[in-house]
């Protein structure tokens, strides 16, 4: 299915999408379509509940005198709040509509609006993204799907006066797209499809954009000491690997780079303290963090932009066998520190932590961000709304708040201090990978900041937001790809603010 851009004459065919304002109020094009059919519209309107508050919806047929075959209006609100997200809200949620219909050409009538803080241009792109972002459909392995299930239409047109400028803002929210797409395929394929192998042939795919790709295999990363994250994957039938992209943008190659660091388990049993059988099929998920790192890196290296970058991603299953890690083994990180692993289902934090420490070692950035999928306690405590938000600096957490609310990917800050962290002291080794019930997010990003050093960092935990149980306007049910988009914006906007000239280290 093609998303085109062209003028803003009303089509000849198909279905047209429509914008009302609240308070009934009609768009250019809407009031002309009115007009044309005598009214018909706002009789329709005034015999519903519709008044054009924010993703309300009406769906007419067409009238007689027109050729097409129905009209789809879709409240915009105040004109005032339509930014970047209302308007891809209102892209996804006419899409939604035009996929459950049999209509094979629609079009989107795009007008300019007093009040409205975006250009037509932009207004138009934003409207063609969160169309795009509707269509996404995990279904390659269904071999026969119902008429409901089928997608009849071939063409999406955004119709404006200026298309030209309106197609060209949308090639950089297209690439955007493209990236979420990846990391939302990649989270939603089984077990038995994405393995740490098999992932890693996906990345090398991004050769072509001019990243600069590196696996390095079990040897290898038994070779430097990365013990916990193997202890992980021991009791697997599948090599652990680490892999590491890297985004040479800047002038000067070699000049410090950002760093993400994401968890990469592509399947999570639990491993010997074994997850209870319902639900776990959800586990083919816990790769999520590293979907998102490798979607990121790929959506900076199709934009171009002008910044360096690495991406470290830990790979492993974790499984339970006779080659199994055991509750109350001790593992020596990369770093040294010694690990005693109480319960072996807190596993990610073990795979964090050599690849952050390896990215400090190997790469020395200038800050670090890691994703992951790693605590229930984070679904807990804020649901399906928020992501969890941990730093040790205060301006890199208020960039990437900044930066999750403008793409609608937000964030809550949470705690870190010596009271949580004195939840992991080991009587045994240098700390256990487990804490109390209490505080589990906050205990596991305690963990995690003992393998940080001197850099400003921050650790995001996805593990509420990364599936979504049911249709919103722009993610479909399934895999969400969260982060994608919040850190493509964080990274843009720290190029483009020129901050890695900072003369402190912080460069935040």
């Amino acid at each position: 299915m093609q998303i085109t851009f062209a003028e803003s004459t009303l089509p000849k065919e198909g279905a047209v999408v429509v914008g009302v304002l609240e308070g009934r109020v009609l768009t250019p094009t809407a009031s002309a379509i009115d007009t044309l059919t005598s009214g018909s519209m706002t009789r329709a309107i005034a015999a519903s509940h519709f008044d054009g508050q924010k993703e309300q919806s009406l769906i007419l047929l067409a009238p007689s005198g027109l050729s097409l075959t129905r009209i789809v209006l879709i409240g915009l609100g105040k004109a005032a709040e339509l930014d970047a997200l209302a308007l891809e809200r209102f892209g996804g949620l006419a899409m939604s509509h035009l996929l459950a219909a049999n209509d094979t050409m629609a079009a989107v009538m795009v007008d300019t609006i007093a009040d409205v803080p975006l250009s037509l241009p932009m207004m138009a792109a934003h409207i063609a993204c969160g169309a795009r972002l509707r269509t996404y459909r995990f279904d390659k392995y269904k071999t026969r799907k119902e008429n409901k299930e089928k997608i009849f239409l071939q063409e999406f047109q955004v119709r404006t006066t200026d298309f030209t400028a309106a197609c060209k803002a949308f090639e950089g929210l297209d690439k955007i797209v493209d990236a979420v797409f990846l990391a939302r395929t990649l989270s939603s394929e089984p077990a038995n499809v994405i393995y740490p192998e098999s992932f890693a042939t996906e990345v090398w795919k991004l050769n072509k954009l001019g990243l600069v790709v590196d696996v390095l295999d079990e040897h290898k990363v038994r070779q430097l000491g990365m013990n916990a994250l193997l202890a992980v994957g021991q009791g697997s039938a599948r090599e652990s690997l680490l892999i590491v992209l890297r985004w040479l943008g800047a002038k000067d190659h070699e000049a410090r780079p950002l760093a993400l660091v994401g968890k990469g388990v592509t399947f999570d049993s639990g491993g010997i303290s074994i997850k209870p059988s319902a639900g776990m099929g959800e586990m083919k998920q816990d790769m999520a963090g590293a979907g998102v790192v490798v979607g990121v890196m790929q959506s900076i290296a199709a934009c171009k932009i002008p910044i360096n970058v690495v991406g470290v991603v830990g790979m492993v299953e974790n499984m339970p066998s006779g080659t199994a890690q055991r509750p109350g083994d001790i593992v020596t990180s990369a770093s040294g520190q010694t690990i005693e692993v109480l319960n072996t289902d807190a596993e990610g934090r073990l795979v964090l932590a050599d690849s952050l420490w390896y990215v400090q070692e190997h790469h020395h950035p200038v800050l670090i961000v890691d994703i992951a999928t790693l605590t229930g306690a984070i679904v807990t405590a804020l649901g399906a709304n928020y992501a969890g938000l941990f730093s040790n600096d205060d301006l890199l957490a208020e960039k990437l708040l900044s930066a999750g609310e403008a793409v609608g990917e937000r964030l809550w800050r949470l705690p870190l201090g010596d009271s949580y962290d004195r939840q992991i002291e080991s009587d045994a080794a240098d700390m256990k990978n487990t804490g109390d019930r209490e505080a589990g997010a906050i205990t596991a990003a305690q963990f995690l900041q003992r393998f940080v050093c001197g850099v400003p960092w921050a650790h995001l935990d996805i593990a509420g937001v990364t599936w979504s149980k049911q249709d919103t306007a722009t993610v479909p049910k399934g895999a969400t790809a969260f982060g994608v988009r919040l850190l493509e914006r964080f990274i843009t906007e720290y190029c483009n603010a020129q901050e890695m000239s900072r003369p402190t280290e912080r460069a935040v």
